[in-house]
């Protein structure tokens, strides 16, 4: 997939646990975890935005796109 979650080295960044930060927005570590490994289809904007404001940062911050290679 060519959109990469970065979200883990965000929380390495803020010295912050997927456990305090999932505690923090409301969403269970499970799905917390399912985002970071990027094995989810979509994201909320309301969660985007959760986890934004928790970290401090953009949501640029946390995706990065990489396109595939056509060949």
């Amino acid at each position: 997939m060519p959109i990469n979650v970065t979200l883990d080295v965000m929380l390495a960044r803020r010295k912050m646990k997927s456990k305090e930060l999932a505690e923090r927005i409301g969403i269970t570590e499970q799905n917390l975890s399912l985002l970071k490994s990027g094995k989810v289809k979509g994201v909320r904007f309301e969660t985007l935005a959760a986890i934004c404001r928790a970290l401090d940062c953009q949501p640029g911050d946390l995706l990065e796109y990489l396109p595939e290679n056509d060949a």
